[in-house]
């Protein structure tokens, strides 16, 4: 296989733990692995939608000209990620990454550098909206929920709900966030299992890992 486990909240490599071959974090103990790849592919990332099965890994579609997928990620049966890089008008490189994952696994909060999302999500109007396979997704700053504990300010942070499951967006700048926000219509995620034959000309990159 060309993806390697590791755990899902923090870089920390995990190893084979007693005799059921779980294993197991120095930091979070007992965790059902991330498997991620060491170089970004189209194998690995068909290796990814293997382990995924019927767990939803989302991507930005169609992607924009001269824009490439950085990094992918997936816990199977419970989260997965995606990192898209490329260029804009108002921001120079900017990098995408969406997550999807069931409440308590711990991957959003750790790509986001902020806490779990809590009550206070959904509180005032939505900061944007996109297209999730069709279906209209809200969401919110998290970003500004974080500050007081020493968020980092070098990116944007939005979650919502999608198909019962969170959904995060981070973005890299922070002023990237524009682009979701101003132009809502244009944003469409699908879900990269459904794309058939346009996986083949997936372009594929190495993100320099930002997470």
């Amino acid at each position: 296989m060309s993806l390697a486990a590791g755990c899902p909240r923090c870089p920390t490599p995990v190893a084979r733990h007693g005799a059921n071959g779980d294993f197991s974090c120095p930091e979070h103990g007992v965790v059902r692995p991330l498997w991620r790849p060491i170089v970004p592919s189209y194998d690995g990332f068909v290796d990814h939608l293997a382990l995924a099965e019927s767990f939803p890994t989302y991507l930005p579609w169609p992607l924009g000209p001269g824009w490439q997928v950085t990094d992918f990620a997936v816990v199977p049966g419970a989260a997965s990620a995606v990192s898209v890089a490329g260029t804009s008008e108002l921001d120079g490189p900017v990098e995408v990454t969406v997550v999807a994952e069931e409440s308590g696994v711990g991957l959003g909060a750790r790509i986001a550098g902020t806490d779990e999302p809590g009550a206070e999500l959904g509180d005032g109007p939505p900061s944007a909206r996109l297209k999730v396979d069709g279906m209209p997704v809200q969401l919110w700053p998290m970003s500004l929920f974080a500050a007081e504990q020493g968020g980092e300010w070098d990116r944007s942070v939005l979650v919502g709900e999608a198909g019962g499951r969170w959904l995060w967006l981070v973005l890299r700048p922070a002023s990237a966030v524009l682009l979701v926000a101003a132009s809502p219509s244009e944003w469409i995620l699908r879900e990269a299992g459904g794309l058939g034959m346009a996986l083949v000309e997936l372009p594929f990159g190495d993100g320099g890992g930002t997470w």
